[in-house]
């Protein structure tokens, strides 16, 4: 089919049978549901409360200490995916009792309620930072003149956040980072054919010892086989019910092309089912069985990660911001244009949930893969205004990070089918400043980067902080 068809006239096409093929495949989808998308065991946040409590000068109430408890319920409520253990005074505790009761705990936050320097809390917080716990410390205004000695940790190579603010969201923002090295260490990779990137990234021991993650190998082989075990009846019922029903229009792909996507998806997760994996990424997913560019969005929308091209620096990325801020990130093929002061993103595989697997789906139209002309990919309509960040982890010890706006959305055939044009800061400077020396590699490991809904600039810095890697500008 070459002339565009509207989804209407789609549904009509597929109609018969539909009644009894949805009835054959209730009782599996029942029965996949329980699993699917996996969950994460929560990760253990320690908190201890440290100064004077009382109507004693530049100390905080008792009734500050519920207040921050009280919080903490509705946080863990919230997120999750976290659990708030602990919750100790110093004083009257001794840091000395509550050292061995961390040894479980993925993070450690601390309440500064009162002191000044050299005191009984402030040694008590030094005390538990030097223990390398990844640490935060909340001080609110007229919590004592003890914040003076905090910065000194960083400047020491701590893995201490601070956090010298009323604010209490920026609890929800740091606990959120927290969750991110446990659940790494829970993560296995599905990685199909083998992964590209960067040399640590495609070594499974150095990911292993690194972050903790598992690369799983899958061959081609398997992927094909898994997808002929899928039931046709299955692919089709979840190309109309996900595709075929919600786009705004299908252009060149038959519905055959697209039913065929779609059991690549169901593929793909009966995989990752098996296997336990929260993420797949392959350096086949432009031949057979299927072009994976449905599949990776899918995955995306639902909260997992699926990236193409067998990229194992963006997958790890994805994981990163997935598990930070609940949200997907879009692989891009970047340009630029410095007449417009543009970063120009796109690409064929695009999440259609860009603010998370609760959010609205974003417009999209079912095109075929553009390099191609072959097979089913997305163009998915960004929102204008929208502030992204576009991020990259790469070598295992590097984050490079910029910013920009969406102000344009374009369908140039001369690009992949998702495009938009973020403004940035200085175009002709990252033009030259790409990678920022630090990025070697071929064409892909060099060119991709991840798009992000938002702007995490200042939240990755503090999860540099947390993990131990370095944060790099590119603008």
């Amino acid at each position: 089919m070459t002339a565009a068809m509207n989804r209407r006239e789609f549904l009509e096409a597929g109609a018969l049978g539909a009644g009894a093929m949805i009835l054959g495949t209730a009782a599996t989808a029942r029965a996949q549901q329980d699993q699917w998308p996996p969950k994460m065991p929560p990760a253990r946040i320690y908190t201890v409360y440290l100064g004077r409590t009382g109507g004693i000068y530049l100390s905080r109430p008792n009734a500050e200490i519920q207040k921050f408890k009280d919080y903490l319920v509705t946080l863990q409520d919230r997120l999750g995916d976290v659990e708030f253990i602990g919750g100790e005074l110093i004083p009257p505790e001794d840091v000395q009792t509550i050292l061995p009761r961390l040894k479980d705990a993925d993070g450690v936050l601390l309440f500064h309620l009162s002191g000044h320097g050299g005191d009984a809390p402030t040694n008590a917080m030094a005390t538990i930072i030097e223990t390398g716990i990844p640490a935060a410390v909340f001080s609110q205004p007229f919590s004592g003149h003890g914040w003076m000695y905090f910065p000194r940790w960083q400047k020491q190579g701590k893995k201490v956040v601070l956090l010298p603010s009323s604010d209490w969201s920026e609890i929800d923002r740091v606990v959120g980072l927290m969750r991110v090295a446990p659940h790494m260490k829970n993560t296995r990779i599905l990685v199909v054919r083998g992964p590209l990137g960067t040399t640590a990234a495609c070594d499974p021991e150095k990911v292993k010892q690194k972050l903790g993650a598992e690369m799983i190998t899958v061959s081609v082989d398997e992927t094909v086989n898994a997808h002929n075990a899928i039931p046709i009846e299955d692919a089709q019922a979840e190309a109309k019910e996900h595709w075929i029903s919600k786009a705004k229009n299908i252009v060149e792909p038959t519905k055959e092309e697209i039913v065929n996507s779609a059991r690549y998806y169901l593929a793909t997760k009966k995989l990752m089912i098996e296997k336990g994996a929260q993420a797949t990424t392959s350096s086949n997913c432009m031949g057979a069985p299927a072009k994976g560019c449905l599949t990776y969005s899918k995955l995306n929308d639902l909260g997992l990660v699926g990236a193409c091209e067998g990229d194992m620096d963006s997958t790890l990325t994805m994981l990163i911001f997935k598990y930070a801020f609940g949200i997907p990130g879009f692989i891009t093929d970047p340009v630029f244009d410095t007449a417009e002061n543009a970063l120009i993103h796109f690409h064929c595989t695009c999440a259609t949930k860009m603010a998370g697997p609760k959010s609205e789906r974003l417009p999209f139209t079912i095109r075929t893969q553009s390099d191609s002309e072959r097979g089913v990919s997305l163009d998915v309509e960004m929102p204008i205004g929208q502030v992204v960040t576009c991020a990259k982890f790469i070598d295992l010890d590097k984050m490079l990070i910029s910013t920009g706006e969406i102000f344009k959305v374009t369908h140039d055939e001369l690009g992949c089918r998702t495009q938009f044009w973020t403004r940035v800061k200085d175009a002709r400077s990252m033009f030259h400043n790409w990678g920022a020396g630090v990025l070697e590699g071929g064409t892909m490991t060099l060119l991709h980067r991840v798009v992000f809904f938002g702007d995490h600039t200042q939240s990755i810095k503090n999860l540099g902080i947390l993990m131990g890697f370095d944060v790099i500008e590119e603008a």
